[in-house]
């Protein structure tokens, strides 16, 4: 910008006092009109001044901050434009519209300024500027240059006006060229300031140019973006008016659901979501897919259902915990009575959990008869660590596809159960109890027990791949607890995965607390009665114990107590008994449950030949097992019958064997076999019976019966036998034990090396009982057969003992009685 210095002398020569108004953002040029709205006291004041006394002439100067409201001298530039007004119009809200004309460039000295006559408006001296005027080659190329620019300008600027632009082209002079071009550009009012300020005509109007030339590249783009955002905008209307035509299709075609619709929906939630980066661009890639494919076509409908899956499933939801120990161990004893080793290794594993962020293999499975309360304890479990509880039944399950889905190809394909599962309890670290693992089966369509390696390893299950999702989902979070009656069916590679914890069965003073503490109290309530209504005794509890039930849980004692409940509730409604009040008792038991179901296993009352006490593992506990025997004249044939498996088939054939390699030692002749017929049999025909434990117990009984000597009838037994006499270990010791002592047998005879599992028995069982370790058949024999003495007085009272032949015997051994 100039700076501009007075000259006294001459400016006193060339001098004109005028009133003067400021401009703020504007610049008045020479020799250009503009109409401008003016609302300023001051402003009016110095307007009407001028129209009344100075032939409508005013010097308008441009305010160097546009902020400053009633500015001073130092406020203003130096240099501004005489001008005249044309026109003047009063506006309603007392503001008038002037239009003005610029005459030619003035300077001014804040020294002359002075306010007028009525002091509202100032009056300065003003000095004209005289202006050069050049011409050349150069001049003309600069006006001819600027003459195009402003035609290129016109074309994009539609507010210039064709009339305007030939009005300027017809200019020859750069000065005024320039002063003609510049209220037409947008720009700063600071540069517009500059070009009024300089003198020299071609460095003006080069500064003219250059502002022409920014306008024109700035019209450019902004009318590129204009035509953009106009194209984006009439796409977007015709995509709006093509989606209400579709809309209103689907209406008339009784489609409710908009298609493009679905797809916002599903990548706002897509959006949302917490999830793997590979899920979430495997689901975006099917989602553009969805938008793709017609709604009326079958993949649609396949694809729609696949992006659901995938964001209805807690890739990364986790439900917070606060683990608490002892409020566990609380929660479990509420819960359970008992179960005391299960409970300290559930709450050790809870504790390794509470110190450690992620432990690798909390895979549970707990393996009892049934009705021991392996699933309620898994329930427990969850409840303890405050986590969701899933369950999901594997019994009967055949296809591989249950566990981890169908293919997308298949129709009607579906995710696993585990997957399902997941869906369901909307977190994606429950605790999950997989029930009866023991009872899957395999056939064409897969073995699914193979299929659950990979979700019970804790190396495998952080990337787990279901058929159906085809994505790599983490299991790692969730507390696995699977439960099963037994181990023989499932397979060791699924076995390995897996924390063993047996669940024994209960103990008869275990059941009576559990059924008067929690079953009693719980059936009263359901059946709408009250402790007022309803008592049961300590004996008659027993009674049902033994006599209406058999089994290791408790569930069957449930329903006999909830039968003995319906019976009373009926007599109450009935209303026939007028004392309300009914005590149930040992006495008065099988008025309400009929006669007993069971026999107790009881011992048998007497000792006899040929009759022997075993004891069997079944899934519901241990049971006593008799075996009988019976020989006969005959040609050497052997019968086994009582529904019998191979194996203990197999055990009765190596007693046999052992018992003819040991016939001398006995007093039998070397081909005594040939002489008769035996028969074995184990009573209760219609259970199926295996194993190898009986080994011990099969020998015997053929001994006695062919020596004629009683088997102690308050003896049982149980081991493996093998062709030398030895006897082996064998398994479900705890369980045969209290099977023993329930039938009130106080010796029992066990194989030496099982002497580790009585650590296992509870100590009011072996208080009750003499445990005798034995190695060899000659132990067994020498506690299990009744003495001389006690043979003479027993074989003449049995009925059912056959004498042996004589022609049996060697010449030695041929006395009346033998032991």
């Amino acid at each position: 910008m100039t700076e501009f210095t007075f000259d006294n002398n001459r400016f006193a020569a060339e001098t004109i006092r005028l009133p003067m108004m400021s401009l703020r953002e504007v610049v008045m040029f020479p020799r250009s009109i503009a109409p401008l709205f003016v609302g300023r006291e001051a402003s009016i004041k110095a307007i009407e001044q001028a129209v009344a006394a100075h032939d409508k002439k005013i010097f308008l100067v441009a305010q160097r901050s546009p902020e400053t409201e009633k500015p001073t001298s130092q406020d203003l530039f130096e240099m501004g434009t005489v001008s005249k007004i044309l026109q003047m119009l009063r506006l309603p809200d007392g503001t008038i519209k002037v239009l003005f004309e610029g005459l030619y460039r003035a300077e001014w000295e804040s020294e002359t300024m002075t306010m007028g006559e009525d002091a509202n408006y100032p009056m300065v001296t003003v000095r004209r500027v005289p202006e050069e005027e050049t011409h050349g080659p150069e001049s003309d190329a600069l006006i001819r240059a600027t003459q195009e620019s402003l035609e290129h300008y016109g074309r994009i600027n539609k507010k210039l006006a064709p009339e305007t632009i030939l009005a300027i082209n017809s200019i020859t002079s750069p000065g005024r060229l320039a002063d003609a071009v510049m209220p037409h550009l947008k720009v700063d009012y600071i540069k517009k300031q500059g070009v009024l300020e300089e003198l020299e005509p071609m460095r003006r109007l080069e500064e003219t140019y250059a502002f022409l030339q920014g306008e024109i590249e700035i019209s450019s783009i902004e009318k590129r973006i204009k035509n953009r955002v106009k194209q984006q905008m009439e796409k977007n209307q015709k995509e709006y008016y093509l989606n209400e035509q579709i809309k209103a299709i689907n209406k008339e075609m009784g489609r409710e659901d908009d298609p493009a619709a679905e797809a916002v929906e599903f990548e706002k939630r897509l959006a949302e979501k917490n999830m793997p980066e590979e899920a979430r661009e495997k689901t975006l890639r099917e989602i553009k897919k969805l938008r793709q494919i017609p709604p009326s076509s079958a993949e649609y409908t396949v694809v729609r259902n696949y992006v659901e899956w995938i964001l209805d499933l807690p890739w990364q939801v986790y439900q917070d915990t606060d683990l608490d120990i002892l409020a566990a161990e609380e929660i479990l004893n509420t819960d359970h009575y008992g179960l005391d080793k299960p409970k300290e290794r559930i709450l050790e594993f809870l504790a390794v959990q509470k110190l450690v962020d992620r432990i690798k293999g909390p895979i549970l499975c707990l393996v009892g008869p049934p009705g021991v309360g392996k699933t309620s304890l898994a329930k427990s479990i969850a409840r303890a660590m405050g986590r969701e509880f899933v369950r999901l039944s594997l019994g009967g399950v055949r296809d591989e596809a249950e566990i981890r889905g169908h293919r997308r190809t298949y129709v009607g394909a579906l995710p696993g159960k585990i997957i399902q599962s997941l869906k369901r309890v909307k977190f994606n670290n429950p605790v999950f109890c997989l029930d009866e693992v023991d009872k899957m089966s395999t056939d064409f369509r897969g073995d699914p027990s193979s299929a659950l390696l990979e979700v019970l390893d804790p190396e495998q299950n952080y990337a787990y791949n279901d058929h159906y999702l085809d994505l790599d989902y983490d299991l790692s979070k969730i507390f696995f607890i699977t439960t099963a009656n037994s181990l023989h069916s499932i397979p060791l590679p699924l076995q390995d995965r897996m924390e063993i914890i047996r669940i024994p069965g209960y103990l008869e003073t275990e059941k009576a607390e559990i059924g008067s503490r929690f079953l009693l109290t719980k059936n009263i309530e359901q059946h709408g009665l009250s402790s007022d209504n309803v008592t049961l005794t300590d004996e008659a509890l027993l009674t049902i114990i033994r006599r209406y039930t058999r089994e290791a849980g408790v569930r069957n004692l449930e329903r006999e107590i909830a039968s003995v409940c319906r019976k009373v509730a009926r007599k109450l409604v009935e209303g026939k008994e007028p004392d309300k009040r009914f005590a149930i008792t040992a006495e008065n038991l099988e008025s309400y449950l009929g006669v007993p179901k069971h026999r107790h296993g009881e011992m048998e009352p007497v000792a006899k030949v040929g009759l022997c006490t075993g004891m069997a593992y079944t899934e519901v506990g241990g049971e006593l097992l008799m075996v009988e025997a019976a020989i006969m004249p005959g040609t050497g044939k052997v019968e086994i019958t009582g529904k019998l498996g191979d194996v203990m088939q197999e055990s009765a054939r190596a007693a046999l064997s052992y018992l003819r390699s040991r016939s001398g030692l006995y007093g039998l002749k070397p081909d005594f076999h040939k002489e008769i017929d035996m028969h074995i049999h184990v009573p209760e025909g219609a259970i199926p019976k295996d194993g190898p434990s009986a080994g011990i117990t099969l020998a015997t009984t053929v001994i006695s019966a062919l020596l004629n000597i009683p088997v102690r009838n308050d003896i049982a037994m149980t081991g493996e036998i093998t062709l030398r006499g030895r006897v082996l270990p064998i398994g479900g010791l705890r369980e045969k034990l209290l099977a023993a002592h329930r039938g009130l047998i106080r010796t029992v005879l066990i194989p030496a090396e099982n002497e580790k599992d009585l650590k296992d028995v509870p100590e009011v069982i072996l208080k009750d009982m003499e445990i005798i370790k034995v190695e060899s058949m000659d132990e067994v024999l020498s506690n299990a057969l009744v003495c001389e003495e006690q043979a003479r007085l027993f074989c003449g009272r049995d009925e059912n003992a056959v004498p042996l032949s004589e022609s049996l015997l060697k010449e030695e051994y041929r006395v009346e009685h033998r032991h």
